[in-house]
């Protein structure tokens, strides 16, 4: 506790430290303000129906990411998640198209241009997702409607107010990376989801108070809860140990303070970015159908908007796995490491420098990425397993999944910077033994 307290005034004592964190405190209440600002027309107090509509199924995950903006038919209601996807789509145009690609080789100025291009996709996103989300406050939320309210009004001024909520939110994040602490568009998803869990964790603890044995249960689902965020921070921040028949013979020839160094290839090396790109494409049907059409689609569709289906889970699983090998691919240039290893003359001894290299180091991580792209998948799937033990929806949902490692990423990487700042100035790091690990799995210095 004294070492909290201290660590907690040496933060307060750095100004420009300081006053990031006031920033980012700030730019986080108007956020939570806005997500209970109800659209114009709209009458708060008779969105039951809403309300039940988004407390179970893969609206509920939408609703927990937007911080229960979509249930309060707010103007916040679409959240941050049409950007995520306009980025995914724009990513994967960096890669399988030549325009792009020689964007993305432009430095500072192509980058600028894929931002704009990203920007006019998300709204693009904005104008299709809005119209289904009213139609769907429509049914669901009728009588909330007033009565003298011209429909066809309505929904041209509630689509515009809808998607500069949106926007809004994005100039937020950017502000938040810009002026506060940590990556501002990764900020406001951990606070949509954090200002879900007291709620369902209230919800949890009474419906198993009500049971024989309820409290047992409870307390099992806790360190059970502990054990998968364990798991998820080794996720997260990955690991530098590979197996040892490979680690023995991958190091260099220099030696630094006595020890041999080995170079950092990890088991999840492209951290959380396969479950967000399978997430957001998990969302496309719930879009095709329709928020409102969801209990009413067929038999196929339906199975792709219950989350805890096996279909839905099984689909969900497979992607993550390709997703794993796919960004690992071009996040881990074996090339580029043998050519590095080559100009600080580091070899792998029996392995030849240059071109055999390259393939060797490609091969060890084809073998090693697969127990990682399991480990993550079966993680993204535990809050269906945790359903099956009749854990209450909500909170099931913090069991893994996209909501937990995007939890405990943005956490992580929130408390580097802190401790980046701190050990700048000469300060004591938050903790007493190693560094906090962000996730890229590189100490802050």
């Amino acid at each position: 506790m004294r070492k909290a307290i201290e660590t907690l005034k040496n933060i307060w004592k750095i100004e420009d430290l300081r006053q990031r964190i006031l920033i980012t405190i700030l730019f986080v209440a108007i956020y939570r303000f806005g997500s209970y600002v109800v659209l114009p027309g709209i009458n708060p107090g008779m969105l039951a129906q809403l309300h039940q509509q988004t407390s179970e199924g893969l609206l509920a995950l939408l609703n927990m990411f937007s911080g229960g903006a979509f249930s309060n038919a707010s103007i916040f209601a679409l959240g941050i998640m049409p950007y995520i996807s306009a980025s995914i789509v724009i990513q994967l145009l960096g890669i399988a198209v030549p325009y792009f690609q020689k964007l993305q080789r432009e430095g500072e100025s192509g980058r600028r241009k894929m931002n704009q291009y990203t920007r006019y996709l998300t709204i693009m996103i904005l104008l299709v997702q809005a119209p289904s989300y009213l139609l769907n406050l429509k049914m669901q939320a009728g009588p909330s409607l007033n009565a003298s309210l011209d429909w066809t009004l309505f929904m041209f001024t509630s689509t515009i107010i809808l998607a500069a909520g949106s926007m809004f939110i994005l100039w937020l994040g950017e502000r938040i990376t810009d002026k506060g602490i940590g990556n501002g568009i990764s900020f406001i998803i951990l606070i949509g989801i954090i200002a879900r869990f007291p709620n369902s964790l209230a919800q949890e603890f009474i419906s198993r108070t009500d049971k024989n044995g309820g409290l047992i249960m409870f307390l099992f689902e806790m360190v059970f809860l502990l054990v998968v965020i364990a798991a998820a921070i080794l996720l997260v921040q990955g690991t530098r140990k590979i197996p040892v028949q490979y680690a023995k013979r991958i190091v260099g020839n220099k030696q630094y303070g006595g020890a041999r160094q080995y170079i950092p290839l990890k088991v999840n090396a492209a951290g959380v970015m396969p479950i967000i790109f399978a997430q957001a494409i998990m969302f496309i049907p719930i879009t095709l159908v329709g928020f409102s059409d969801v209990n009413t689609a067929g038999s196929f569709l339906h199975a792709f908007t219950d989350h805890t289906s096996f279909w839905y889970n099984f689909v969900f699983a497979v992607m993550i796995i390709l997703f794993t090998y796919f960004y690992t691919a071009i996040t881990i240039n074996p090339t580029q490491m043998a050519e590095d290893m080559k100009r600080n003359n580091g070899f792998i001894p029996g392995i030849k420098p240059g071109k055999q290299t390259a393939e060797y180091i490609d091969d060890i991580m084809s073998h090693i990425t697969l127990p990682g792209s399991f480990f993550l998948a079966l993680v993204a799937i535990l809050p269906a397993f945790a359903s099956l033990f009749d854990v209450q929806a909500g909170f099931a949902q913090f069991f893994g999944g996209t909501s937990l490692l995007i939890l405990v990423g943005v956490v992580l990487d929130t408390l580097q910077q802190v401790e980046s700042h701190l050990l700048m100035r000469h300060y004591d790091g938050l903790l007493k033994s190693g560094r906090v690990k962000g996730r890229s799995g590189v100490a802050a210095y």
